[in-house]
C-alpha cells in the first residue's frame, strides 16, 4: 500500500521538468554562486578576524565594496534557483525504496546536509541585511562554519552525481529531435516518473499500464497526461457484451487483414503511414515538454533578474532607482549617508558630546591626547572612500580629517606598527578593532571629522570616527576615544 501512495505521488509529480538535465542545469548555476559567495563571504570574515600573518591590499578602495556587493547579490540570487532545484528533485524525495545500498545512504546523507545547510545559510544571511537575528547563536561565527559544510557537502554531491552529471552536461546529449528528454537508466537518475520507468522496463506493457492506471482520475489526472505526453485512457465499453463484441470484431478484422495477400506498394503504403502515424504523437509531446521547459525556465530567470535587480540598488548606482526591497536605501540619512547604528543604540549620547572629549594616542614611548580643535590644527586631508557594510549596502562619500600616519608619527611609532582602536562604546563585539600596518600606513586612510562638506553627524561617529579603504563599515570605528600602538 505505501509503494502505491508513492507511485501515485511520483505520477502526481511527473513533470518534462523534473529531469535530470533541469537538475544539472540548475545545479550548475546553483554551484557557481555558492563558491562566489564562499570566496567573498570568507574573504569579508578574515578582514574582520585575520591570521597574524595576513595582509589585505588597500587598493582598490572600492574593493571591499566590490565583494561584499557580490556576495549578497549572488546569495540573493541563490533563493529562486534553490527553490527551483528542490522542485526539480521532488520526486527523488519519495523514492522506494529510501536507501539502496552504502553509497546511496552516502548520497541521502550529503544531499541531507546541502539542503538544511543551504537553506540555514541563505535564511539567516537574508536576515542578517535587514540586521535581525531572531536566534540565540552568533551569526558571524555560525555563518563561517555552516560555509564550509555547505561546500563540504556540496562537492560530496557532486562526486556521487559525477557520472549523471557528465551524462546530461549537454543539451544535445539529453534531448531526441523531437525534444524529448532521452531517458538513460544506466546514468542512475532517480528522477523518473513511473511513466519512464515502464517505458526502460522489460515488460513495458503490464509496467505501463500500471504507470498509467496511477494517475488520478479527473481533470487533474488529464492535465497531468497532458504534461508527461501520456495518450489519454480508452473509454470504457458501456457493458461487457459490447466489450465481447468489440473484442470479436476485433479479432475478425485482424484476421481478415493477415489474410489479405501481400501487395508491395499498398502495404509499403500503410507502413509509412502507420510510421506517420507514430512519429505525430512524438512530435506533439516534444513540442509539450520543449514548452513547458521554456516557461519553467523563465520563470526561475524572472524571479532570479527580479529580486537580484530590486535589492542591488543598496549596493550599485545603476540599480539605484529600483531599490525596492534593499535593507538600505542610499543618500538617505544623516550626512547624506544611511546609518547602521546610532549614537542611542551605542549608549554614547553623553559620551561623544561631552566638551572635555578627547583622543588619545598611544605609542611605545610617547602617548599624546588630543581635543577635537588640536586634531584640526594638525593639518586635514581629505579622502573619496566608501562605506561597505556586511549587510550588502554601501555608498562612495567624501571625507575629511587627520592622516593615521600623522597621528602615529606624533607620538614616534615604528614603520609597520599594528594599531588597536577603541570605541566610546562600553559594549558591542566591534567596540576595540585592529588595524594593520597596511592600513595604518595608507595616506587615505583618516580619522575623520567632517563628512560630506559637513561635520561629521553624531549617528556617523562624532567627534571622531576611522575611515580607511577596503574595509568593512564595521571595522570604521566610530566614537573613538583611543588609537593604541600594539605591535
Amino acid at each position: 500500500m505505501v509503494r502505491g501512495l508513492l507511485l501515485d505521488a511520483r505520477s502526481t509529480m511527473a513533470s518534462p521538468n523534473r529531469n535530470a538535465r533541469t537538475a544539472v542545469v540548475l545545479g550548475r548555476l546553483l554551484g557557481v554562486a555558492f563558491l562566489v559567495c564562499f570566496a567573498t563571504g570568507v574573504y569579508s570574515y578574515f578582514l574582520q578576524q585575520p591570521l597574524p600573518w595576513m595582509r589585505f591590499p588597500t587598493r582598490p578602495a572600492q574593493l571591499y565594496q566590490f565583494t561584499q556587493g557580490v556576495h549578497i547579490t549572488a546569495g540573493i540570487a541563490i533563493i529562486p534557483l534553490l527553490l527551483a532545484k528542490l522542485n526539480t528533485v521532488m520526486p527523488a524525495l519519495v523514492q522506494t525504496p529510501p536507501v539502496r545500498g552504502p553509497l546511496h545512504l552516502l548520497e541521502r546523507l550529503s544531499i541531507a546536509v546541502f539542503v538544511a545547510s543551504a537553506l540555514v545559510q541563505v535564511t539567516t544571511g537574508l536576515l542578517n541585511t535587514y540586521q535581525w537575528y531572531p536566534w540565540p547563536f552568533p551569526f558571524k561565527q555560525v555563518h563561517n562554519a555552516l560555509a564550509y559544510v555547505l561546500i563540504g557537502s556540496l562537492v560530496l554531491h557532486i562526486g556521487v552525481k559525477l557520472r549523471l552529471i557528465t551524462r546530461y552536461w549537454r543539451k544535445r546529449d539529453s534531448y531526441d529531435e523531437h525534444g524529448r528528454f532521452v531517458v538513460d537508466p544506466d546514468a542512475g537518475s532517480e528522477l523518473l516518473s513511473p511513466v519512464q520507468e515502464a517505458l526502460v522496463a522489460s515488460a513495458a506493457p503490464d509496467a505501463a499500464s500500471q504507470s498509467v492506471a496511477s494517475y488520478p482520475r479527473g481533470i487533474t489526472g488529464r492535465v497531468l497526461r497532458w504534461v508527461d505526453g501520456v495518450p489519454p485512457e480508452p473509454a470504457a465499453p458501456e457493458s461487457a457484451a459490447e466489450t465481447r463484441l468489440g473484442g470479436q470484431d476485433s479479432a475478425s478484422e485482424t484476421r481478415a487483414a493477415s489474410e489479405e495477400p501481400s501487395i508491395g506498394e499498398p502495404q509499403a503504403g500503410a507502413a509509412e503511414a502507420s510510421r506517420a502515424s507514430r512519429a505525430t504523437p512524438d512530435a506533439t509531446r516534444g513540442r509539450r515538454e520543449r514548452i513547458a521547459r521554456r516557461g519553467f525556465f523563465a520563470g526561475v530567470t524572472a524571479a532570479t533578474v527580479g529580486v537580484v535587480a530590486l535589492t542591488a540598488g543598496q549596493s550599485s548606482t545603476l540599480a539605484e532607482p529600483v531599490n525596492v526591497f534593499g535593507a538600505r536605501q542610499r543618500h538617505r540619512g544623516p550626512n547624506d549617508l544611511p546609518v547602521n547604528r546610532t549614537a542611542r543604540a551605542a549608549g554614547v549620547l553623553a559620551t561623544a558630546t561631552a566638551a572635555d572629549w578627547s583622543l588619545t594616542v598611544v605609542g611605545h614611548d610617547v602617548s599624546r591626547t588630543f581635543s577635537r580643535a588640536e586634531l584640526i590644527a594638525l593639518g586635514t586631508a581629505e579622502a573619496e572612500l566608501p562605506i561597505a557594510c556586511v549587510e550588502g549596502w554601501s555608498q562612495m562619500a567624501t571625507w575629511k580629517g587627520v592622516r593615521m600616519s600623522d597621528l602615529l608619527g606624533a607620538v614616534q611609532a615604528p614603520p609597520g606598527s599594528h594599531v588597536r582602536v577603541t570605541s566610546l562604546e562600553r559594549h558591542g563585539g566591534y567596540r576595540v578593532m585592529d588595524m594593520g600596518p597596511e592600513y595604518a600606513e595608507d595616506p587615505t586612510t583618516l580619522v575623520a571629522l567632517e563628512l560630506n562638506g559637513a561635520t561629521l553627524d553624531l549617528d556617523h561617529g562624532f567627534p571622531a570616527r576611522i575611515i580607511a579603504p577596503g574595509r568593512p563599515g564595521v571595522l570604521q570605528t566610530k566614537w573613538i576615544e583611543k588609537i593604541e600602538v600594539i605591535a
